[in-house]
């Protein structure tokens, strides 16, 4: 009875590793490669390869072993350290939930035609 509640956590803590890596992963997948050299952090593909491996890692091993361990860890810098940087240099917002403007917006907020 034991060992099936103890496998029965383990199982959720493998669904919790690889939920972490799937939102780092996706939420990185959607940033802009510019906000990345903005907030002077490694480049997108970087992070895109290690959060893809820290996935694949947390779907193949078992969580006892060493390398979920080490992709929970990258997961972990990229949404704590990371992430809030760029959303910092992005405006606040992310590339899939930024709020459009107008056509007739210019860099410094709209054009009004010289009114």
């Amino acid at each position: 009875m034991l060992m099936l509640g103890f496998a029965g956590f383990l199982g959720l803590l493998k669904l919790l590793v690889m939920a972490l890596a799937a939102f780092g992963l996706f939420d990185a997948a959607f940033r802009r490669e510019d906000a990345f050299r903005a907030a002077d952090k490694q480049n997108k593909v970087f992070w895109l390869i290690i959060l893809g491996l820290a996935l694949v890692v947390g779907v193949l091993f078992s969580i006892l072993s060493f390398l979920p361990v080490i992709g929970v860890i990258a997961s972990i810098v990229y949404i704590v350290d990371v992430r809030p940087a760029l959303k910092q240099v992005s405006g606040g917002r992310g590339g899939w939930g930024r709020r459009r403007g107008s056509s007739s917006d210019g860099p410094y907020g709209p054009y009004n035609g010289g009114r």
